[in-house]
């Protein structure tokens, strides 16, 4: 077996059970023969596990919310594939380790974005949104990231963007010490103008919650969407997110209108929606980011 630095290796009787699990899931036996580090492409410890034709995807996540974080993903993944009919791997089983716990899934293979997947991913954010609810929120709670995410569902698109998303990630942002004040008070400002800077109502729309295009992968199959952060919410939330980390490609946009056009205004609206993955970000890795959310925060209406 190659050794990697993913440490399973180590740990005979872990990859005896997913060696367990998966021989279940596909009805043969399965042994591990290689293992495939993939720490550097995701934000947990990942590797791909292969007996030379079939291969999984193991994650792990650490720390007493570990289990709870993987369950909740997996949910999410089960109410995106269900509700919404997309693409979403299929979890083989989550298993709890030391000091946190793994799931196992089918291993996906990626292809590069084109211009024809970028129009079937924008037709899929579509799909997944055509799903609707009576509140914005969700009966149980999530996580965005390894960030704990309140979900209580309200009956006010306004109320629950305010409540429920910027002013927890402004007041951790704050407590953080990586946030100047004068910040705070410019977005604090933003709470008695919500019901107009948030453009038309909309009924709440099934999220991705997290749909940066790293979490969307691009196969022959169509577009496969990992690690959701689902809620009820306004649909604008996934489209403002999915060049966070990197450009998409402008047919997303157009796929997506082909079935939902977009109101106007949107591109100022989504300085508004970035606001609690910019204060996430600030808290969580530095004052570098206040920049970003200056920019956001103009964009928006607020400076």
């Amino acid at each position: 077996m190659q050794e990697h630095s993913f440490h399973l290796h180590n740990n005979h009787n872990l990859l005896v059970t997913i060696e367990e699990r998966v021989s279940a899931s596909l009805g043969r036996r399965w042994q591990v023969a290689t293992i495939t580090d993939k720490v550097d492409e995701a934000s947990h410890p990942a590797a791909l596990l292969s007996d030379g034709v079939d291969t999984v995807f193991v994650k792990i996540n650490q720390g007493a919310l570990a289990w709870d974080q993987l369950q909740t993903e997996v949910a999410g993944l089960h109410l995106l594939s269900a509700q919404a009919g997309v693409l979403t791997p299929q979890v083989i089983a989550t298993l709890p380790i030391d000091n946190g716990a793994l799931v196992i899934m089918e291993s996906v293979a990626a292809e590069p974005w084109h211009p024809a997947g970028w129009r079937a991913c924008g037709r899929a954010l579509a799909q997944i949104h055509s799903v609707k609810e009576e509140h914005f929120g969700l009966a149980t709670h999530g996580y965005w990231g390894s960030l704990y995410q309140d979900n209580r569902p309200l009956n006010s698109w306004p109320e629950f963007f305010w409540g429920r998303r910027v002013e927890p990630r402004l007041r951790a942002a704050s407590d953080s010490g990586n946030l100047p004040s004068q910040y705070v008070t410019a977005i604090e400002r933003f709470a008695p103008r919500l019901a107009d800077l948030c453009g038309p109502p909309v009924q709440p729309s099934l999220l991705h919650g997290d749909a940066h295009q790293n979490n969307i992968i691009n196969t022959a199959a169509g577009p496969v969407f990992i690690d959701p952060a689902v809620y009820y919410g306004h649909p604008e939330m996934d489209l403002a997110f999915v060049d966070f980390f990197a450009p998409v490609g402008a047919e997303l946009y157009e796929g997506y209108a082909e079935l939902s056009p977009l109101d106007p205004g949107f591109e100022q609206r989504r300085g508004l929606w970035l606001l609690p993955a910019w204060l996430a970000m600030v808290q969580l890795d530095g004052p570098q980011h206040v920049d970003a959310l200056a920019g956001a925060l103009a964009l928006a209406g607020g400076q």
